[in-house]
């Protein structure tokens, strides 16, 4: 998967969509056009707000932090994702990084979120189980599942004050990747879809939903890839000629 990921026209183009997508569902308004003018060419279109601005803008240094990990073949721990929320929530909230310290609730859920002194082993069991349960899944659709599974945890913790849909949507990437799956970019069209799945622990449902998704992703990688090819095959000839 992570070779895929040099082809560097496709690492933009899944910044720039997850980065839209994913700030879209927290009710960002800034455009995917627009997103693309602040990811790739670091211009501040008028009429959003400078937390949209961050919103979007700190992605970049999340997805690259998530790449750079992976390549190093760093299993995915507390500390790496504390770091994520960091640099997620940059210039957006004083505690970044760090667990909640006050109760917090997610609006119209009829659960409770994780109590903060709960939290810190709450959060230590999510990572442990997941790791254990990715290290004995064998099949794509069995990775999958376990993903979806946790996200489904990790949202229901609620671990931090802020930003906890954006951190668990980029945390099941990084699991994602880390076992050679294609990134997940919900879409903010479903967002009512998600939110459902992820109200009903509805993992069956959810994990069928990003099942499809990622075929679409997988197809719309080999595009990238088979242009990559098709652009160096065209070096190639030019060298020989």
């Amino acid at each position: 998967m992570l070779n895929k990921f040099q082809l560097e026209e496709y690492f933009q183009d899944v910044l720039v969509r997850l980065a839209h997508h994913s700030s879209a569902i927290e009710g960002n308004t800034v455009t995917l056009p627009d997103t693309v003018s602040i990811i790739l060419h670091d211009t501040l279109p008028g009429g959003y707000t400078k937390r949209e601005f961050f919103e979007i803008e700190n992605h970049r240094d999340a997805f690259a932090y998530v790449i750079d990990q992976l390549r190093d073949k760093q299993p995915l721990n507390l500390s790496i994702l504390k770091d994520i929320h960091k640099k997620l929530m940059d210039r957006l909230l004083v505690d970044k990084g760090q667990f909640k310290t006050s109760e917090n609730a997610i609006q119209g859920a009829d659960f409770l979120t994780g109590s903060p002194h709960e939290t810190p082993l709450l959060m230590k069991q999510w990572i442990d189980n997941l790791n254990y349960q990715l290290e004995g899944a064998t099949k794509d659709m069995d990775v999958l599942r376990v993903v979806m599974d946790f996200h489904i945890q990790f949202e229901r913790i609620h671990p931090f004050s802020d930003g906890n849909g954006r951190t668990g949507r980029m945390l099941m990437n990084y699991s994602l990747m880390q076992h050679d799956l294609p990134p997940l970019i919900i879409q903010a069209k479903d967002k009512a879809t998600y939110v459902n799945y992820l109200a009903k622990q509805d993992v069956d449902g959810i994990t069928k939903f990003s099942f499809e998704l990622i075929c679409d992703e997988a197809r719309r990688m080999q595009r990238f890839n088979n242009k990559e090819k098709s652009q160096i095959q065209e070096f190639d000839d030019e060298i020989e000629r």
